[in-house]
């Protein structure tokens, strides 16, 4: 994730990086970036993994990304437990996240060193979050009243010390859906960017306008987090079809039903993200 998050704050584009919730939006996230020769990162939850296993998710995206044109990342979304994400590095998973943002800073950066020993190990790259980003995540919450914007200063200090492939902040997103009009800190992400130069992952990207989209990425959010407009998709996808056809109940009709909604969701945010047609550029440049 290193390298291609690198690329995309270079060049003014952000990544799609998408909560998968089975294979079949795997499949369809993979195939929206090979249609569109854009880079994609696969994500997942600490609960998700729990739910269907390491072994599992990992067989998936090897499946549908192994012979795949375009850069694919495995990444471990917001995660607390030390040891999941020593075993997710170890089962495959290409890039790990520690969110140890709810402790003072001095914890949160010891926390975020020892999963820095673990990112190096098994040569993967690293997600770290400073500053607590309000709403609901994987059945953790946090309340407006508790939210603390990231001091850029601070910022500095957490990246100069971890080397991160990307750095998670609070800028006035959050996830989930919002119940009035964000108010996105444009020019803390720039002074965070500007002073740590390191590519900004935004989180909370359900929910946000074109135009916020379109600022935060040119003040260097490379990579842009959407989960809960997935999980919409996903759910109503399915009982829209079935409302259309109450007497249908061939379980592959209604399963490509998601699999098409799904798709031409990553289709949107790929192409608005600016990824189209950076796939193929950036594996050239690996050589």
């Amino acid at each position: 994730m290193k390298p291609l998050l690198r690329d995309a704050m270079d060049n003014g584009y952000a990544v799609a990086a998408f909560n998968l919730v089975d294979y079949n939006t795997t499949k369809a996230m993979v195939k929206a970036a090979e249609e569109l020769n854009a880079p994609v990162i696969c994500q997942t939850s600490s609960k998700t993994i729990k739910y269907f296993s390491h072994k599992e998710i990992v067989s998936w995206v090897r499946t549908v990304a192994e012979d795949s044109p375009v850069p694919v990342v495995l990444h471990l979304d917001h995660c607390h437990d030390i040891a999941m994400i020593e075993e997710c590095a170890k089962a495959g998973w290409t890039s790990i996240m520690i969110d140890a943002s709810e402790l003072p800073f001095e914890q949160n950066l010891e926390q975020s060193l020892k999963v820095r020993e673990i990112a190096e190990k098994y040569g993967v790259g690293m997600e770290a979050e400073l500053g607590q980003i309000m709403g609901v995540e994987d059945d953790m919450v946090v309340d407006e009243a508790d939210s603390v914007l990231t001091d850029p200063e601070d910022a500095k200090r957490f990246c100069d010390a971890l080397d991160l492939s990307a750095f998670a902040c609070a800028v006035g997103t959050a996830h989930g859906y919002y119940k009035g009009e964000p108010v996105v800190d444009f020019d803390r992400i720039q002074a965070i960017n500007t002073l740590t130069k390191t590519p900004m992952a935004l989180h909370g990207g359900t929910g946000l306008s074109d135009e916020t989209f379109a600022k935060a990425i040119a003040r260097g959010a490379a990579k842009v987090n959407i989960s809960t407009n997935l999980k919409h998709v996903w759910v109503k996808s399915f009982v829209d079809y079935h409302l259309a056809k109450p007497t249908d109940f061939e379980p592959l009709r209604v399963g490509d039903a998601q699999y098409q909604a799904c798709k031409a969701m990553f289709h949107g945010f790929i192409e608005k993200f600016g990824g189209k047609d950076r796939g193929s550029a950036f594996v050239a440049k690996l050589g």
